[in-house]
């Protein structure tokens, strides 16, 4: 009992000293919410146009500070590393262009987000109805290679897309039937159509794939207390493991899970780390002050952190523990 004891009180005092991690502003003035890490690593790309700039495009800045430079003159949706460029139109039609030769091709997007897979030679885009209860829309799934045509895939009512598993297998949720109550997050072998149902609940919200595709964190909220809460789970099927915990979360890795605990008492904001094969949390420290609108990401390598802070509006970068 003795050593029990002391090793809750061992916890506690970790969780009390946890320092406040050094970071740096490397934008000011509330220019720039919803910035983004090159593929790299080694900076940050943001929308930004006059007054403080010389022109609208997407501007890059160092993660360790120092020259603002624009980085496309254009505006558009770019992929994840930056081989496509990715712009709606006014009607249904959709251009990408591939950034290294400036070849093109449509997708009746209707202005969809498009998903890529991690080698961007594959894409899925949902179009659904725009108008009525959105648990009950018609979502239809569509998938594609470049520069070919699009396939459906899944027909759902109230579905999303949430990204690739591997390069054939798509990640989504939605119900079978619009009067259906309960939403399925499952797998879709895209080839195959072979689908494999994770979990089912009245919603999930915060769906993040790992990046290796083999673990999904997600929320379930306002259902029963048996099912609410904030869960981990094998994209192969088995059974979900409840992490205990309520924040804003994002993968650092294929095995590391951060989490921004909710807090409504003030104060700086906690970042904690959870392993997934240690099944075990720790705290990294705090970092100085609040994160504005869960405005925060991790970079590629899992090295680094921005965040918008909620103080004076400047983008901040740490280097993680």
């Amino acid at each position: 009992m003795k050593r029990t004891l002391l090793a809750l009180a061992a916890l506690l005092l970790g969780a009390v000293e946890a320092a406040t991690l050094p970071s740096r502003a490397v934008l000011s003035g509330e220019c720039c919410p919803g910035v983004v890490w090159t593929p790299d690593s080694r900076s940050l790309l943001f929308l930004d146009g006059p007054p403080a700039r010389g022109s609208t495009g997407i501007y890059s800045v160092p993660a360790d500070g120092g020259e603002v430079t624009r980085r496309f003159s254009s505006v558009a949706f770019f992929s994840p590393s930056l081989r496509w460029a990715v712009r709606p139109g006014a009607g249904e039609a959709t251009t990408l262009e591939r950034l290294t030769d400036g070849r093109r091709f449509t997708l009746p997007t209707f202005g969809a987000d498009v998903v890529w897979t991690r080698a961007e030679t594959r894409l899925a885009y949902a179009r659904s109805s725009t108008s009525g209860n959105f648990d009950r829309r018609v979502t239809r799934v569509f998938v594609a290679d470049v520069f070919g045509a699009p396939r459906l895939v899944a027909t759902l009512a109230g579905g999303s897309i949430h990204g690739w598993v591997n390069d054939s297998t798509l990640l989504l949720s939605g119900k079978p039937s619009a009067s259906a109550r309960d939403r399925e997050l499952f797998t879709l072998d895209t080839r195959t159509g072979a689908r494999r149902v994770l979990r089912q609940a009245l919603n999930f919200r915060s769906v993040a794939l790992s990046p290796d595709g083999r673990q999904v964190a997600y929320t379930v909220a306002f259902d029963s207390a048996a099912r609410n809460g904030l869960w981990l789970q094998a994209t192969v099927g088995g059974s979900p493991r409840e992490l205990s915990v309520f924040g804003s979360y994002r993968w650092r890795d294929a095995n590391r899970l951060l989490l921004i605990p909710l807090s409504t008492g003030g104060g700086a904001h906690e970042l904690r780390q959870y392993s997934v094969p240690a099944n075990a949390w720790s705290t990294l420290g705090d970092l100085g002050g609040q994160v504005r609108l869960a405005d925060w990401s991790v970079s590629p390598d899992g090295r680094r952190l921005s965040f918008l802070s909620a103080r004076d509006g400047n983008v901040r970068v740490l280097t993680l523990p």
